[in-house]
């Protein structure tokens, strides 16, 4: 054991010569320590109509205006005026009097057309285009629910809106996950980096010389990795609290992003050894973990789901069998990549 911590003490000493993970961790301490403030302009991109205040003036023209000056009662910041004809609308759309145009009409089938005109790339084109389209959509579940009883079968009910602030949802569902995982990624960087570098530069052999085993050699770099990620993590979810976003289950989220930063970084150490290459182990690395995360992600009990649940306190048994299974999926991979590593080494 104190040979491997002799390894992993040197390479937490020789962060500091590892600019891009430190641009990279100040760039998640900057996130992390001014949250409150960032997360307004985060959300306006995530959900640009969750901006309050935002108010626009629709002109308004065609056969089905009434219809549509009813739905423009029911969003917010959002007025309708209507014109006799589109050349009227046109008109104040250019000067300036209105910020789109939406010109609604019937067909002989009963349907209704709208052609809507918006600006074309201007700053405010965003939050337009997120009004017209919850205004359209209210006139359509207007229209749906007035011609229901026209029907012979009776439709499904429409589910009620829930009106879940955007902010928690960013912040819960996006926000946390991802100051949790960036530390994952980069422990399984800095292990790329660091065995095809020692590869490279011939130090491997040097330290296999020394009274120390391939695997120990593999055991300190690992341990190095694995060891700053909850720490980083850690940091990142106090800021968070103190910043006014409280994190629940702290401890789990710390045992279930260090069991992904124990997988992600067997995943490392098994493409280091079998592309010593430094740029292509960095690629197929980079590869790898888009395919581990995209999979993992695309499943209902993914690594980021869990850690928005667990940080919001809505655990069930699934969630904690799957902090459980990932777990035991790292500790198997790792030792099965550490065994094969130890057995069969590195090819130059």
């Amino acid at each position: 054991m104190g040979s491997r911590l002799t390894i992993a003490g040197r390479e937490l000493a020789g962060l500091r010569a590892e600019k891009t993970i430190l641009l990279a961790i100040g760039i998640q301490l900057f996130i992390a320590a001014f949250s409150s403030f960032l997360v307004v302009g985060l959300v306006s991109m995530y959900d640009p109509g969750a901006l309050d205040g935002a108010e626009i003036e629709v002109a308004a023209a065609g056969d089905a205006v009434d219809d549509l000056e009813r739905a423009a009662a029911e969003v917010d910041g959002t007025s309708v005026t209507r014109y006799e004809d589109v050349g009227a609308a046109r008109s104040a759309f250019d000067r300036n009097a209105a910020d789109a145009i939406v010109v609604v009409n019937r067909d002989d089938g009963g349907g209704i057309s709208a052609v809507v005109t918006a600006p074309d790339a201007t700053v405010e084109t965003t939050v337009i285009v997120v009004q017209l389209r919850e205004l359209l959509r209210t006139y359509e579940l207007n229209e749906r629910g007035e011609r229901a009883d026209f029907l012979d079968e009776s439709p499904l009910p429409l589910p009620e809106r829930t009106g879940s602030s955007p902010y928690f949802t960013f912040t819960y569902t996006v926000l946390i996950p991802v100051l949790v995982f960036l530390p994952v990624f980069i422990s399984g960087s800095l292990v790329v980096d660091s065995v095809t570098e020692e590869i490279d530069r011939g130090t491997l052999e040097l330290l296999r010389v020394a009274p120390v085993t391939l695997g120990e050699i593999i055991d300190g770099k690992a341990m190095a990795a694995v060891a700053i990620a909850p720490g980083q993590a850690l940091l990142w979810l106090l800021l968070l609290r103190a910043n006014g976003t409280p994190v629940a289950n702290v401890p789990s989220i710390l045992v279930l992003m260090t069991a992904l930063t124990a997988l992600v970084v067997a995943l490392a150490v098994a493409i280091a050894a079998l592309a010593p290459d430094r740029r292509a182990a960095q690629f197929l690395y980079s590869v790898g973990v888009l395919v581990l995360f995209g999979g993992a992600t695309a499943m209902a009990g993914g690594p980021a789901n869990a850690v928005a649940r667990l940080a919001i306190d809505s655990v069930d048994a699934t969630t904690t069998a799957l902090v459980v299974a990932y777990t035991g999926i790292a500790v198997v991979a790792y030792a099965g990549v550490r065994h094969l590593v130890a057995a069969n080494g590195f090819e130059d």
